[in-house]
């Protein structure tokens, strides 16, 4: 009943997760003409104006919208990262707490986290150190809107809520070498090896350090489930709760696309976190959610999706 009546902006709603959401939110009872969805190109977030014509008439937001990318990436653009999506962020909550709108959802990002942070992370390890090097002006630009959520429900009852979703994977994933994260980055190298007959394939780093993902439909899952039951300041995270090390992944990717070649390690380049494993139990306790694709499952869904995308004219 949480959606009756209800219009509700979701930024970034056309991108890989929010295409997701979109889907899961009509599964949940709330009708698609109920959806706003502005696209980036139509409706810049960083200029004030149109933050509050996104929020016009609108009772829930879910603030997905965000500038991102793999080590590179990150490197290669700490000014934008952090400068788009602060002012995205900041500008679009004050616009919707001027206009009154009931509920806002941040997603924040597992970043945030302190690069030391034990494991498994739980949420109120955030503010125990800073954020890894590579990563820290986007981690701290989204971690800006926790305090801003947590400062606007203090001072004027505003009903924000915080959400750290883990490394998301899955079909519609962003395969662009240039700012893709880990599994896709792989997915692309391996099959393109196969399919070229390379006889090695190089990926950055050690290997050692770990990783966690969520498949994207569960992470949409999560998000209405939160959307609709959690009402609270505290951050939770978003996970499957398990850690799997960058070579064991390199490894499976490999078996799932057939690759039989040589995986050639370029220690040159950074690892990034040395390990990332959330504790989950705040949001099955909270709001009911526990992720439910089994993780291999989840790649082997998305490879095939990259291999179909080859056959319709792949990125």
């Amino acid at each position: 009943m949480f959606w009756d009546g209800k219009n509700v902006l979701i930024t970034g709603g056309a991108g890989f997760l929010g295409s997701s959401l979109v889907r899961t939110l009509e599964e949940h009872g709330l009708p698609r003409e109920s959806m706003r969805i502005p696209r980036s190109r139509d409706l810049d977030l960083r200029r004030w104006e149109n933050c509050v014509a996104a929020v016009d008439g609108i009772d829930v937001v879910i603030h997905l919208a965000a500038k991102v990318g793999g080590i590179g990436c990150n490197m290669a653009n700490p000014g934008s990262l952090f400068y788009d999506n602060a002012v995205m962020g900041i500008q679009l909550m004050e616009a919707a707490r001027q206009a009154g709108v009931g509920k806002f959802v941040a997603i924040g990002t597992i970043c945030a986290y302190p690069k030391f942070t034990p494991v498994p992370f739980r949420e109120e390890n955030l503010w125990e150190g800073y954020p890894e090097e590579t990563n820290a002006p986007y981690g701290l630009a989204k971690k800006m809107l926790l305090v801003q959520a947590q400062a606007y429900r203090q001072q004027y009852g505003f009903n924000a809520i915080y959400l750290l979703p883990v490394n998301l994977y899955g079909p519609g994933d962003n395969f662009d070498p240039a700012s893709s994260h880990v599994i896709p980055a792989l997915i692309k190298k391996f099959v393109e090896a196969v399919e070229s007959g390379a006889k090695s394939v190089e990926v950055w780093g050690t290997g050692a350090a770990s990783r966690e993902f969520l498949y994207v439909d569960d992470a949409a899952e999560g998000i209405a489930l939160a959307a609709e039951r959690y009402d609270k300041p505290d951050p939770v995270n978003l996970g499957a709760g398990f850690e799997i090390t960058i070579r064991d992944l390199a490894t499976l990717i490999a078996d799932i696309t057939g690759f039989t070649g040589e995986i050639v390690w370029d220690t040159t380049k950074p690892d990034g976190q040395p390990r990332r494993c959330l504790d989950v139990s705040r949001a099955e306790r909270e709001f009911g959610f526990r992720a439910r694709t089994k993780f291999e499952d989840g790649l082997k869904e998305t490879v095939e999706w990259y291999k179909r995308a080859g056959r319709e004219g792949r990125t």
